[in-house]
């Protein structure tokens, strides 16, 4: 047998396997975001566009397409919500200081701004993640207001 075939063979026996071990899901039982909604009042506008734009990377829970149950695409898909959630987690609002709230927002402005965010590849697939300008503008205005909450309760007594 030429080593070709052996090769194709083995990483043909590699990914059939793959399919029996997959990443744990991002699945919430509770409602994720509540805490971090509470704090910063989004519109209801506001929160679709996170809904769709942000929520699957950064919070506890993703809604996962038809394809995320096939590897190798599962285990590039969970690296991406690991990380994303490492930078921001929508969920872990309530465990954060006013200082990293605001730096977080800070950062998320930062981000949609230079239109880093969301990111293309999530876009490819999530067409109604795409931020028209005028929900970059409602994003950011809204962050920027939600960032004075964080500013004022840093502010010395």
């Amino acid at each position: 047998m030429k080593i070709g075939k052996k090769i194709g063979i083995a990483l043909l026996v590699i990914l059939i396997g793959m399919q029996f071990f997959r990443p744990e899901k991002n699945l919430a039982d509770t409602d994720f975001v509540a805490a971090f909604e509470a704090e910063t009042k989004p519109s209801p506008e506001i929160q679709k566009i996170l809904e769709t734009s942000c929520y699957d990377c950064h919070s506890a829970n993703t809604r996962y397409p038809w394809y995320s149950n096939i590897a190798p695409i599962s285990y590039w898909m969970n690296g991406h919500i690991e990380e994303g959630k490492e930078h921001l987690d929508f969920s872990d609002w309530p465990n954060l200081t006013a200082k990293k709230k605001d730096h977080k927002l800070e950062e998320f402005i930062e981000y949609v701004e230079n239109g880093e965010m969301p990111l293309k590849e999530y876009t490819w697939t999530h067409e109604d993640a795409r931020l028209s300008d005028e929900q970059k503008k409602a994003l950011l205005d809204w962050a920027e207001e939600a960032r004075l909450l964080y500013q004022v309760a840093q502010l010395p007594n």
